[in-house]
């Protein structure tokens, strides 16, 4: 170490000697011009270096003569281990209804009377608005007069019959009469119906959408829209290749970004129907709504979990490099020795992922003590230095 150290000393005393005989600086030099003085200078400058690096690799042979370890790489490591692993396909979605529905008129006519409004609940068959019928009461007024006529004249001619008195075509025409006419009373009365517009749920009018006093078109004219928050769920396209793993009763994370709200739920219908235009198939997610918070359409992100292993190994990504094969590979310490070891490269086998963790398939067992830190720069069969 002495020996070092004179030479630093000495290597110090010619750079400063050097330096102190320098008539010249750099940029006087340049503002020269002269191409000869700025050759020469150059040329001075470049033996230097040359001095300087003989001496410095002079002084590193000389530290790896005193010390060996001074070139062992130091590493950290990991211990593996069997743990659970779940995987989450990760989709977005939207909230859904069933029992969202834009009411239209089934007779067209004036739109007499709206009897609620926007937040009224309604329940199934209420009366919510009122169309003109056209004239249809007085038509089914005038046929029903004839309709009890004609049941007047039936019981008569069925009283005669049973007494044997009378033709049986009498007795026929009679009752083909009354029949006709109650026939006719129906279909209007079913008709009539038609101008009266009625829930078809339970739930809450959302809008109002045509006021009383225009006209309608049946089946054209939006009259009012009922929406029940109750049953929702959350529709969302999942791709084919996941048709096996992602089925019913599967567990899926939920999130709403915009309500700040996560909430667990589970797949409760999966789609029979491959879409080929995108090659995806559609589920649904059932979602709870106690506090009427959620809302149809709301966007909402999804973690589907789709794998699950109980005894997996799973090792950061970043320890792993790839060879000139295409195999990956991580580097497993052997013959420990105290604070040493040798790196021994491991050819592994990967499966899926999940943040910045990767299942290891093959390769690896448990309590394995992997390379983390240093791994990039680590060869195989190097002695290493663990600093951990």
């Amino acid at each position: 170490m002495k020996k070092i150290l004179n030479i630093i000393i000495i290597s110090s005393l010619v750079l400063a000697c050097s330096s102190g005989h320098k008539e010249q600086s750099i940029e006087d030099i340049v503002a020269t011009k002269d191409i000869k003085t700025i050759q020469t200078k150059k040329d001075e400058l470049v033996n230097e270096q040359l001095i300087i690096a003989q001496k410095i690799k002079q002084l590193d042979e000389q530290l790896k003569e005193l010390s060996p370890d001074r070139n062992i790489p130091l590493i950290t490591t990991i211990t593996t281990k069997a743990e659970e692993f779940k995987h989450y396909l990760e989709l977005q979605g939207s909230v859904e209804t069933k029992k969202n529905v834009v009411i239209t008129p089934e007779m067209p006519g004036i739109l007499t009377k709206v009897y609620v409004k926007e937040g009224d609940r309604v329940v199934k068959g209420q009366l919510l608005a009122k169309i003109d019928d056209g004239g249809l009461s007085q038509q089914i007024a005038s046929l029903q007069i004839q309709a009890d006529l004609a049941k007047t004249t039936f019981d008569r001619q069925s009283r005669l019959w049973d007494q044997k008195i009378g033709s049986e075509i009498q007795y026929l025409q009679a009752k083909s009469t009354y029949e006709s006419a109650v026939e006719s009373v129906n279909q209007l009365k079913q008709q009539l119906a038609k101008s009266n517009v009625r829930a078809p749920f339970t739930g809450v009018v959302d809008d109002v959408i045509t006021e009383q006093g225009n006209v309608v078109a049946a089946g054209q004219t939006q009259l009012i829209r009922i929406v029940n928050l109750d049953d929702m769920y959350i529709q969302t396209d999942v791709p084919e290749s996941y048709i096996t793993s992602i089925v019913d009763g599967k567990e899926v994370e939920v999130m709403f970004p915009v309500l700040g709200k996560t909430l667990k739920s589970s797949i409760r219908q999966t789609g029979n129907f491959i879409n080929p235009a995108n090659r995806t198939f559609k589920v649904e997610i059932a979602v709870p709504n106690k506090n009427k918070t959620i809302k149809p359409n709301l966007t909402a992100r999804l973690k589907i979990n789709d794998y699950t292993s109980d005894k997996a190994i799973l090792i950061p990504q970043s320890i792993i490099s790839e060879n000139a094969s295409g195999e990956q590979y991580v580097y497993v310490l052997k013959e420990k020795v105290e604070n040493k070891a040798v790196a021994n490269q491991v050819v592994i086998t990967t499966g899926k992922t999940q943040g910045d963790k990767i299942e290891v398939l093959s390769g690896l067992n448990e309590n394995d003590e992997l390379i983390v830190e240093g791994a990039r720069s680590v060869k195989n069969k190097q002695t290493v230095k663990i600093k951990n």
